[in-house]
C-alpha cells in the first residue's frame, strides 16, 4: 500500500504529465491545485489550505456528506452487481425520481454519466420518431461521446473540432444580453425577444419538414451552463416545444447540470418554463460525485425502444451501490430542505451581485436562478464587448483569495457560480465581498486591457504570494 502514501505535488505533476493525456486539462494550469479532501462547501489542498468551492455542482449536497458516504459504504459491503438481478435500491430510486416529475414521465433507464444519458435519449428519439434531424442550441454542450460532440457547438465549433453533421441544425441560444436578439430597455420586452428566439426554432422545423419530412428531436439544457449561465425568457420553451411537436419531433430536457433543485423554486429547471418534455436526462449531482445518471421518458417512447427487440444493458447502470448513493442524495435534499436553501441563498447572492453591477463598470449583466448564477464582464456596457482577459484575471485572483470560481460562455467572460447546495448566505457574502475587492483593484488601475499571455506562466508547484501577484498583474500585465 506504499503507493497510497502522499507524494510531493511536484511529483504528482510529473506523473500526470507523463501518463495522463494532455487533452485532460487542469484548472489553473500555471499552478494547479492538488485537492486531497473536502467537506460540505470546502476543499483542502495537500498543505491543509482551505478553499470555498463555488463551482463544484457535482458535490450537490456537499463534499463527503456523511449520509451519502455511509450509504455507499454499507451497500458496497453487501454486494454490487448489475441490474439483471432484482434489488430494492433500483426500484425505490426509480419510483422516487418519477414522483418528482410530471405524470407522463414514468419510465427510467439508469446509466453512469450525463453523456451516456444524452446519448441514450437521442437513440430513443430516433427509434421513436424514425427521423434523424436534431435541433440544438448554439454554444450547447451535451457530453463527450462522439454522438454528443456532434450536437454540441461548444465543442465542434472549437479550432480542431469535428465538422458539424448535416443532420444537426443549430438555433441561436436565447441570450437576451449579448445574443442575436437582445433586450434594450427602450425596445422589445423580454417576452417578445423570447418569441423571436423561439421562432428561429420554428423556422428550422419548417425547413426540416419540407426537406426530410419531420424532426427527430430538439435538445436543450433547461438553463445553458457552458454557454454562459443563460436564463431563457419566460415562454421560450413552451413555444419551441409546440413547433417541435408539430414537426413530429420529441423534446429532450438536459437537466444534467441544473437538476435536483438547483434553481430553488423547483426540482427541475424545465419546470420554471411550465413545459413537459418527452425525455429528461439527469446526471452530475445525482450521485454527489459518484458516477450515476438516468434517462426518464414516457411509456410510449419506452415502448418504441423495447419494440425493436434489442435489449438495452448497461454493465454498471443501476447497480446497487450507485442507486443507494443516489437515494441518499435524495434523502439529504429532502431532509435538509435544500430547495428552500437554494432559493433563499441564491436570491441573496443575486441581489449582492446586482450591487456589484451598480458599482463596477466591468459588470455588464447579472443573471441566475437559485444557486445557478452568472456575472458577465464587459469592457464597454454600450457595445457589450466581452471582457475575456479581465474575467481570466478575476478567476485567478479569486483563487489566490481561496475562493474557487470559473468562467465560461462563447467568449469566456462570464463568471460562473454553481456551488454545492449547502452554500450559506455567509458564504455568498464572502464570495461577493472578495469579488468586489478584486474588481476594485481593476477599477483603481483604470484597466482597459489585460494581455492574456502575460497572465500565463509555466507550471510551478509554488503559489506566488498574494501581494506579489497583485503587484505583478496590476503593474506589469495591465495597460493603464
Amino acid at each position: 500500500m506504499a503507493y497510497l502514501q502522499s507524494m510531493p505535488k511536484s511529483e504528482t505533476i510529473q506523473l500526470r504529465e507523463k501518463h495522463v493525456g494532455a487533452a485532460c486539462q487542469l484548472f489553473f494550469r500555471s499552478s494547479p491545485l492538488k485537492i486531497v479532501r473536502g467537506i460540505a462547501q470546502f476543499m483542502y489542498d495537500e498543505t491543509g489550505e482551505r478553499y470555498l468551492d463555488c463551482i463544484n455542482n457535482v458535490a450537490h449536497v456537499g463534499h463527503c456528506h456523511p449520509h451519502v458516504v455511509e450509504a455507499g459504504r454499507n451497500q458496497m459491503s453487501l454486494i454490487s452487481t448489475n441490474n439483471r438481478y432484482l434489488h430494492d435500491e433500483l426500484v425505490i430510486l426509480a419510483q422516487r425520481l418519477v414522483n418528482t416529475l410530471p405524470e407522463s414521465l414514468s419510465v427510467c433507464f439508469f446509466v453512469n454519466s450525463g453523456s451516456e444519458a444524452n446519448d441514450l435519449a437521442l437513440r430513443m428519439a430516433r427509434i421513436h420518431t424514425k427521423k434523424k434531424d436534431v435541433i440544438t442550441l448554439d454554444h450547447a454542450y451535451h457530453g463527450h461521446l462522439t454522438t454528443m460532440i456532434d450536437i454540441s457547438p461548444y465543442k465542434f465549433n472549437l479550432p480542431g473540432g469535428p465538422e458539424k453533421p448535416d443532420w444537426v441544425h443549430v438555433a441561436p441560444v436565447p441570450d437576451v444580453y449579448r445574443g442575436k436578439y437582445t433586450h434594450p430597455a427602450d425596445s422589445e420586452s423580454v417576452e417578445e425577444v423570447g418569441r423571436m428566439y423561439a421562432d428561429e426554432v420554428g423556422n428550422i422545423c419548417n425547413e426540416i419538414k419540407n426537406k426530410n419530412g419531420g424532426v427527430c428531436a430538439f435538445i436543450a439544457e433547461s438553463l445553458q451552463s457552458c454557454g454562459g449561465q443563460i436564463i431563457p425568457p419566460d415562454g421560450y420553451f413552451k413555444r419551441v416545444y409546440e413547433y417541435v411537436h408539430e414537426a413530429g419531433g420529441v423534446c429532450i430536457a438536459d437537466e444534467v447540470q441544473v437538476g435536483f433543485g438547483r434553481v430553488g423554486t423547483h426540482m427541475w429547471a424545465f419546470e420554471t418554463q411550465d413545459v413537459v418534455p418527452d425525455i429528461v436526462t439527469m446526471g452530475k449531482p445525482m450521485g454527489n460525485g459518484h458516477p450515476v445518471a438516468a434517462v426518464i421518458t414516457t411509456p410510449e417512447i419506452a415502448k418504441s425502444f423495447s419494440d425493436t427487440g434489442v435489449e438495452y444493458f448497461n454493465t454498471y447502470g443501476g447497480n446497487p451501490v450507485s442507486c443507494a448513493i443516489a437515494n441518499a442524495v435524495l434523502d439529504v435534499i429532502e431532509e435538509e430542505n435544500l430547495l428552500e436553501r437554494a432559493s433563499r441563498v441564491g436570491n441573496h447572492l443575486l441581489s449582492r451581485c446586482e450591487d456589484l453591477k451598480h458599482k463596477h463598470r466591468l459588470v455588464g449583466d447579472v443573471r441566475g436562478r437559485g444557486l445557478f448564477v452568472g456575472v458577465e464582464l464587459v469592457t464597454d456596457r454600450e457595445t457589450r464587448t466581452p471582457a475575456t482577459a479581465e474575467a481570466k484575471h478575476v478567476v485567478n485572483r479569486m483563487r489566490e483569495e481561496n475562493i474557487l470560481i470559473s468562467r465560461d460562455g462563447p467568449d469566456s467572460n462570464v463568471l460562473k457560480f454553481k456551488p454545492p447546495m449547502v452554500f450559506t448566505t455567509q458564504d455568498a457574502d464572502r464570495l461577493v465581498e472578495t469579488l468586489d475587492r478584486v474588481l476594485g483593484e481593476l477599477d483603481d488601475t483604470r484597466i482597459s486591457n489585460i494581455k492574456l499571455e502575460v497572465l500565463v506562466t509555466p507550471i510551478n508547484t509554488e503559489v506566488p504570494k498574494k501581494e506579489n501577484v497583485i503587484k505583478s498583474s496590476v503593474q506589469k500585465a495591465i495597460k493603464t
